[in-house]
Order: C-alpha cells, then structure tokens, then sequence
C-alpha cells in the first residue's frame, strides 16, 4: 500500500511539472515576425526529384528580406543554396529538359530586374536580357532554345520630359499617378543570351500598371506565343482583356479567346487543348472559372463547381487539371478532369498556398502551405491520392512555442445563407471565464478567412482575446451565389453576415458581450466603418485600416476605378444609380460612431487613396469620437516591409489592449 500511495505521489508530481513547463513556454509576439521566413515560387523540376524555391528572411536591421534560391531534394529533404546575396529574386523557371533554371532578379549593371540562366551541372548564372525597362515576365521555348520575355516600352520622348514638356492626359488613371505610363510588351531572346527581337507594339498593354500580368504560353509547334492582351494600361479597364498570340516570324496577331476577362492561358502538355480562366459567364461578381478551348470548342470544365478557382496547373496526361480554391474554411487542391466532376485530394490539415502548384512530368506534385499551428513550409505529393509531406522546416522555431486554438464556426445567416468563420481561442484559455472579443475582417470583398497560420489573430490570442474572422456574402469560398449576392448589397448584407457570425459566437458563452472590438484592412476596413456607424452600441473599439469609406470617391480616384461598376451596375454620376453609390458608403454612418477608432493607411496607396480615411478622420473627430490616425510613407495597400509591417499589428494590439482589457 505504502509503494502504491509513492508511485501515485510521483506521479502526481510528476504531472504538475509536466503542467509548469507547459505554462512556461512563450507565446507568439511581435519579435517572432522577425524569424518568420516565408518560401515561395515552387519549381519542382521535370525528373521530379527536386524543388527550386525562393526562400525570404527579414533582415530587421537593414529593414530589407534576405533573398536566396534553394535547391530541396525530394528524396531526403537536404538543401542547398544556389544564389548568393541577390535583390528581387522572382520566376523560377526550370528549361524543358530540367538542365538549366532560370529566373529573374535585380542586375548590378542596368539596375533592373533581368532574367539570369543558371545551368545545373555546376557554373554561376549568366544574365541573358538586358532591357532598359526590366523584366516582368517570361517562359521557355519549348525545345530551351529561346525566351520570350514582357517588358515595359521606353519613354518616347525623354528630352521632351526634362525639359519640363510632361503634362499627362487623364483617363482611367489613378490619382496617385505623376506621369504617363508606358505599355508592356513581348520581346524574344536567346536562351544564351545575345539582342533581343521585339514582337508587339501598340498602346495595348500585357501588364497594367499595378502589374496585373498571367504567363505568356509558347504554342505547339513554336511558331507562336499566346498571352493576356488588355486594352490599355491601366488596370481598371483589365477586365476587357481578352487572349491572342502573335506568330514569331511575322508579327501578326490574332485573337484566340475574345470573351472579355478572359487570361491566364496555358496549353495541355500534349498542345491540343487551351486552357484559360475568366469570371464564370462573364459576370465579374460571380468566381473564376477555368474552361477549355479543344477545337474550337469552349466549355466551363468547372461549372459544377460553381465556386471561385484561384489557379489552375496541367497535369502530365493532359486529361485533368490541378485547381485550388477556398472551400468553407479550407483551402484545398482539386483535380479537375476536362470532362467530369472534380475530386477533392485529402490535404489532411494542410492549406495550400494559391498558385504554388507545381507538377512534374511524372506527377509528382509540389506546393508551399500552412498549417493552422504552423507557418509556411514546402509540401510534397508523390501521387493524386498521397499523403502531403512536408520536407522542409524553416519555421521549427513556432512548434516551441503555445499557440491559439482554431476552429470553424457555422451558423445560418440571412437571406438563408449557411455561413462559417474562423474562431482563434485565446492562449491558455481556462473554460468557464469569459474573454473579449476582436473581430478581424477580411478584404477583397473576394477574400475568405481559413484554419491557416495567422500572424494577426495569433498575436491577438496571445494578449487574451478571443478572435472572429468572419466571411460575409462576397467571399470567395462559399460558392458563385453566395459571391454573387454582394452585388448592389455591399454593405448592408455583409454586416447582417456577420452580426449574425457574431450572435452564434455570444450564444457560446466565452466571451464579455460587453467587450467587443473590430477591426480590419481594406475592404475589412470598410467593413470596419460601415458595423462601427450602423451597430454604434455595439463596439468599445475599432482598428481599421486602408478603409474605402466613400464608394465615389474610390471609384473616381482609385486605381480599379470602372471595376467598381460591377458591384452597383452603373455610374455613380449617373442618375439611375447615383443614390445607391452614397447610401452604401460608411462615410454616411460617420456621425453615429461612438467607439475610439484608430485608423492607419499608407500615404500613397493607390487601392484605397489614403483621403478616405483623411475623410473619415475628421468626421469621427468633428463628432467627439476620440480618434487617431497614423499614416506610413509607402506607395502600398499594405507595407511590404518588417519593420512597418510590425508597428501597424503593434498599434492594432495596442488599442484593443487599451480599451477592452
């Protein structure tokens, strides 16, 4: 009895230590940004047994990412670097045959971003292009022997422009621009370099000036290459673009595709089908879809999908594609045939990252994802019906530390809608007390929240919150009606959405009803504004960042400009719709807010202008609303630098810190 009564005393003991070094490990914070390393671009090469990747380390210090090329071997996971101290490294691209890889970085000499050939048997990369403007795009003949490469046109007349002989003519330009913009076009190269051919000219574009681009495609037989031509410049006529290709010898251009949206264009391995995508049917509030041309011949191989298609890649057998997408809260990997249903793969918990997919010619299948509890890794598929596996762990150092819970929450919206959303638990959440509540909106509109690693929730979790991230009609993973019924009902509609994400979240019994705060970017951002004037009793705070508060001014000054039309149908300085353009605008509902709000947004954002939120800031402030607002000196949505990266989440926890703890 007395050995018994010891061994239970033991263990018990035991138990409470096993407990203590539990509670002793760190959450993630703001300094854990700073080892992040993301990997990105997937190649996997012909043969299937290596992966080329960019690999990306912030250097805090230089305020910069640390870029190199790694070569990952599928067999045993080892790796090795094949770039030494290179800036801007983008497009891996491995030659037909697999002895070579090309890709695109800065070059020391023009200062622009050139395609540099590095053979694979040994020997450094030699730069093949040296174009004034830079590369923005290219792909390999497909015997190797040539590139054809986008590039953007010089300006016509520099003299001129010194001297001072610049003033610009306004189109569909954004504000944000201080000078004409030239149109890109396809040159073709050596794969061993030497001068370059050009092939198109005209004030048509194949990049607008955000740098909307798809590949370009060398056709069957090599005579002709096929790309995305868009009317003009600028990316708020992008969705006129239809898909053409140009014969190498001559010149001449002919349309393959003339229904307008239409890109992303890429041919079967065996080169007797075309495969592109295009919103479904044309109608830009529905998802993309992925159809075929075979003869002629178009069809929607994923009309009974029915749901957004982020990518699509070919398989070997050219009988089926690989396709990703959010499905519910998941992101997931389709295979596609060309005529039949989709099947799912089972990912287990894995997320795909969208357009990461790539297949060798003997299928085996590479792509970067997240877990829920884990960042960004590179995944491997051996087979359609494998198991992924993760062979390589650049983010070891998240596995040490205690994380957020995350879950899926369901519930029955308006209009009949099945909803769902992503609930973060708060770190070391003890059942039975009651936490506040963040809500984090996602952009877009055509966005959706998922179970992936999640910098901004995870860190809010760690300071004690519980985190929503609801999607709302508009997103992207709920099907094409669900999309769909965004259209004329920006505003409205989404925040009953998510009011009603928020109802099933209070009738859980875990959060302070009375300690509530929201927040997102962008379009989270309008959302944001709008639920912070309509709902005014409801918040004790609100973060919102990059905020669309006025639909007239965004479409008037904004890059996107006429691609707001879609949602309202007409013109704002119309008569027919001008009413509804105003009443669907957060501005409207400035004078109800009550909670203190933070606004943030970068000075030069040409997405969302940054006077929205000068807007917005003066009329909370003009009512009594404590308000601050904070702007950062970047021409971005969002900054792509660490250090500013880390001050906005640093503020955003802050506030709802300040005001709901």
């Amino acid at each position: 009895m007395k050995s018994v009564r010891n061994v239970f005393f033991i263990f018990i003991i035991l138990t409470f230590e096993i407990v203590l070094a539990q509670n002793k490990k760190q959450t993630f914070q703001l300094k854990d940004i700073r080892k992040l390393v993301n990997i990105s671009s997937p190649r996997i090469s012909p043969d299937g047994n290596r992966i080329a990747i960019i690999v990306s380390k912030p250097d805090w210090k230089k305020d910069k990412n640390k870029q190199e090329i790694d070569l990952v071997s599928i067999a045993n996971g080892s790796q090795r670097s094949l770039t030494y101290k290179r800036e801007g490294i983008s497009h891996l691209r491995w030659s037909p045959k697999g002895g070579r890889l090309a890709f695109i970085a800065k070059d020391n000499k023009t200062k622009k971003p050139q395609i540099f050939v590095m053979p694979m048997n040994g020997g450094d990369a030699v730069r093949i292009t040296e174009s004034k403007t830079g590369v923005s795009e290219y792909t390999w003949s497909l015997n190797g022997e040539k590139i054809a490469f986008v590039a953007q046109d010089t300006i016509p007349n520099p003299k001129a422009i010194k001297h001072h002989e610049d003033a610009f003519q306004v189109t569909d330009n954004n504000y944000t621009v201080k000078a004409a913009v030239q149109p890109w076009h396809l040159w073709i190269v050596s794969a061993k370099g030497g001068k370059a051919k050009r092939l198109t000219k005209g004030t048509w574009s194949i990049v607008t000036d955000q740098g909307t681009i798809t590949p370009v495609a060398w056709n069957p037989g090599g005579n002709s290459i096929t790309f995305q031509r868009f009317p003009d410049v600028w990316e708020g006529n992008s969705w006129h673009s239809i898909i053409v290709k140009v014969d190498i010898k001559s010149g001449k251009i002919k349309t393959v595709v003339d229904a307008q949206g239409s890109g992303g264009a890429s041919y079967s391995p065996t080169g007797n089908v075309l495969a592109f995508m295009r919103p479904r049917n044309g109608d830009q509030n529905n998802g993309n879809a992925v159809y075929t041309d075979m003869n002629g011949k178009i069809t929607d191989i994923t009309k009974k999908l029915a749901r957004n298609i982020n990518s699509y890649t070919w398989l070997p057998n050219s009988k089926a594609v690989l396709m990703t997408g959010e499905k519910g809260t998941r992101t997931v990997i389709w295979r596609q045939p060309l005529d039949g249903n989709a099947m799912q793969l089972d990912l287990g918990n894995v997320n795909p990252n969208n357009g990461s997919i790539s297949v060798s010619k003997n299928g085996v299948i590479s792509f970067t994802g997240t877990t829920p509890l884990h960042p960004t890794e590179l995944y491997v598929l051996t087979s359609l019906n494998a198991k992924p596996k993760r062979i390589t762990n650049f983010n070891k150092f998240v596995d040490s530390l205690t994380l957020s819970k995350v879950e899926t929450i369901n519930w029955k919206g308006p209009d009949g809608f099945n909803e769902d959303g992503v609930l973060n638990y708060p770190v070391n959440y003890q059942s039975g007390e009651k936490y506040p509540l963040v809500l984090v909106i996602h952009g877009g509109p055509e966005g959706a929240s998922t179970v992936r690693f999640s910098v901004l929730p995870q860190l809010l979790a760690a300071h004690g919150f519980f985190v929503f991230q609801p999607n709302y009609r508009g997103s992207i993973n709920l099907g094409d009606a669900y999309q769909h019924a965004i259209f004329r009902d920006t505003g409205e509609g989404p925040g009953k959405d998510v009011m009603a994400g928020l109802k099933k979240i209070e009738q859980l019994g875990i959060i302070d009803i009375n300690r509530i705060g929201i927040s997102g970017w962008s379009y989270g951002g309008y959302m944001t504004s709008w639920l912070n004037g309509y709902y005014p009793d409801k918040w004790k705070a609100a973060v919102e960042g990059a905020a669309l508060n006025d639909w007239v001014m965004d479409y008037t000054i904004a890059y996107y400009q006429t691609d707001d039309l879609y949602f309202f149908g007409g013109s704002p300085w119309v008569k027919q719709y001008w009413k509804i353009w105003r009443e669907q605008s957060p501005i409207v509902y400035a004078k109800y807010v009550k909670a203190p709000t933070l606004i943030m947004g970068d000075a030069g954002d040409p997405n969302v202008p940054i006077v929205n939120s000068y807007e917005m800031y003066h009329a909370l402030r003009d009512n009594g609303v404590h308000t601050e607002f904070y702007v950062y000196p970047a021409n971005t949505h969002f900054p792509h630098d660490i250090v500013r990266r880390t001050d906005i989440f640093k503020r955003w926890i802050n506030w709802m810190v300040k005001y709901l703890k």
